[in-house]
């Protein structure tokens, strides 16, 4: 019988990755703040940060950061077989698999994740830069993507909650002002 692996390991060794890979938390928040704060003056990096925390807890985007890092990483030590190990190691353009990866996660955060995946894939913002720099020796060919995705999910599912909570506010005050005339009239 195959061992079943417990979601806890899963999530911890995604997370580990990340670190190992140079890429933290507060790197990706950073990225969700220059894209959201536009929108909404008021954002503080925490709810960047937090936003961030939550994506990462899905298993369609751990599952994502293992495998696009352990491509990577077997690039780096050059254990791919040909021609696969000089299309990621060379991260040559028309390869695509990972975008593709990286895309897949981006699908249930809906348009304006999309939207901002294919912004931050082009504009190369923050950490993305650094990852997308070949200088390190190192490979990103998966992870500047993924980077890209957890962004782009953090970003969005950020964009949906702000505008629940301006409209939760805004029928608070619609209500809070209709007890005071019902109460002044009564």
């Amino acid at each position: 019988m195959k061992k079943q692996v417990h979601s806890r390991e899963v999530k911890n060794a995604a997370r580990q990755r990340l670190i190992e890979r140079g890429v933290s938390v507060q790197d990706i928040a950073e990225i969700v703040y220059l894209m959201q704060s536009p929108y909404h003056p008021d954002l503080q990096m925490q709810q960047c940060i937090d936003s961030v925390e939550a994506v990462l807890e899905k298993r369609e985007i751990q599952h994502a950061i293992l495998v696009g890092v352990e491509l990577d990483v077997l690039a780096e030590k050059g254990l791919l077989s040909e021609p696969l190990q000089s299309l990621v190691a060379s991260d040559e353009g028309l390869f695509g698999c990972d975008e593709t990866l990286a895309l897949g996660s981006v699908f249930g955060y809906g348009s304006i994740a999309v939207t901002t995946f294919g912004h931050l894939d082009k504009q190369k913002v923050g950490v993305i830069k650094r990852l997308d720099t070949k200088s390190s020796g190192k490979v990103h060919t998966f992870l500047d993507d993924l980077v890209c995705s957890i962004a782009a999910n953090a970003s969005s599912r950020m964009a949906h909650r702000l505008r629940d909570e301006e409209e939760a506010l805004a029928e608070h005050m619609k209500q809070a002002a209709e007890d005071d005339s019902a109460e002044q009239a009564g």
